[in-house]
């Protein structure tokens, strides 16, 4: 039972010395001063023990932690946690459990030692949205294609394009480009084929240089990929979540690299896209795939990149006309426009069931669709 008084350390010595005064009646005192005969004692002992100085409150933490942090352990996890900042509790006792670590505690318990050593930032709130999630079926089945906004550097400016294996999310690109051409996206991209192989379809947005801003139009990269066998898509106008995971990348780029230093030149950005992009692909676990690691989902591309392109044929039978510079073909004297990307090229008409309808086709692609119907002569 508690002491009834504001000041029990007093109280404590006042019973002590009436307790052990001659002839003192213990059950009285315990009665009138509200406390059991068990506390009574004890503080009789501590008093005949230590004198006034061990009645003072003793703290009630355990002389032992069986369930404590080995300090080896706990060393390991707060390097971790400060060679990768923005990885959370999740991440780093996945990755301690790969390294061989034995009893890693919950990642409640990590966040608890990132706090205690001062290594939690602000907390994160995460939008509310109702997002339709889907996933390529396998690698190389889709890429995601982008460009991260740009940011100035000491010496120029940085376009960071990236590029992501839907399935897998392994980051088959991070290049640090001096500008958005298409001769620029194009030599990059050619060494990302070289290396991972031909995808079967590639997500990117409306923007050049994969789309003509959300017109109807096909861009010059968009040929290019045609002949390569690869189809691109385009995302939804002013709908960034189509490419989602492409901008979950970037905002990790941002978190765990862009925002902690100034880059000198494109050569040193680009120093340190290649250093930080190794772990993100090799040692980063991704909750998105329960944990495992990119790398261990993605195999290259069994279709190779052509050094030269292949040449554009048609079956025998089909109406074969060549674009001219203003993207447009000649068909029964009348001038039909697909666009100038195809300028120079030939392209295919094929009949369809409707009279007077024809499919333009542009190597395996069906790009437009007209109808002798619809012009007057």
């Amino acid at each position: 039972m508690p002491w009834k008084a504001a000041t029990p350390m007093s109280l404590r010595l006042e019973f002590v010395q009436l307790a052990l005064a001659d002839s003192a009646n213990i059950r009285l005192l315990c009665q009138r001063f509200g406390i059991s005969a068990m506390t009574a004692y004890k503080w009789i002992d501590r008093f005949r023990q230590g004198g006034i100085a061990a009645l003072e409150d003793r703290s009630r933490r355990p002389h032992r932690s069986p369930r404590k942090i080995a300090s080896a352990l706990e060393a390991a996890i707060v390097a971790e946690r400060q060679r990768h900042p923005a990885w959370g509790g999740r991440k780093i006792r996945h990755r301690l459990l790969m390294q061989g670590y034995c009893d890693v505690p919950s990642a409640s318990t990590l966040t608890a030692v990132f706090r205690r050593h001062g290594l939690l930032p602000m907390p994160f709130t995460r939008p509310t949205r109702d997002l339709q999630r889907f996933e390529a079926p396998a690698p190389n089945a889709l890429w995601q294609m982008d460009f991260k906004g740009d940011f100035p550097l000491l010496i120029g400016r940085c376009y960071p394009l990236t590029v992501l294996d839907d399935y897998s999310r392994f980051a088959l690109g991070l290049v640090a480009c001096p500008d958005q051409r298409l001769n620029t996206v194009q030599s990059h991209v050619s060494s990302i084929f070289r290396r991972y192989g031909l995808p079967q379809r590639i997500l990117a947005d409306n923007g050049g240089p994969w789309g003509s801003c959300g017109n109807d139009g096909y861009t010059a990269l968009e040929v290019w990929l045609i002949r390569l066998g690869i189809s691109l898509n385009h995302s939804r106008v002013c709908h960034p979540q189509t490419l989602g995971k492409d901008e979950r990348f970037h905002r990790t780029l941002q978190l765990e690299l862009l925002s902690q230093r100034p880059f000198v030149d494109l050569t040193d950005c680009q120093r340190h896209f290649d250093l930080w992009r190794d772990p993100y692909n090799l040692e980063r676990p991704h909750e998105a795939l329960q944990m495992a690691v990119p790398a261990t989902r993605y195999q290259p591309s069994v279709q190779p990149f052509p050094e030269t392109l292949p040449p554009i044929e048609y079956d025998t039978g089909v109406i074969v006309r060549k674009v001219q510079a203003k993207g447009e073909f000649s068909f029964h004297n009348r001038e039909f426009k697909v666009g100038k990307a195809f300028a120079g090229l030939p392209i295919a008409l094929r009949p369809t069931l409707t009279d007077g309808l024809y499919d333009v086709f542009f190597s395996w692609k069906r790009i437009a669709q007209i109808n002798l119907n619809d012009y007057t002569p």
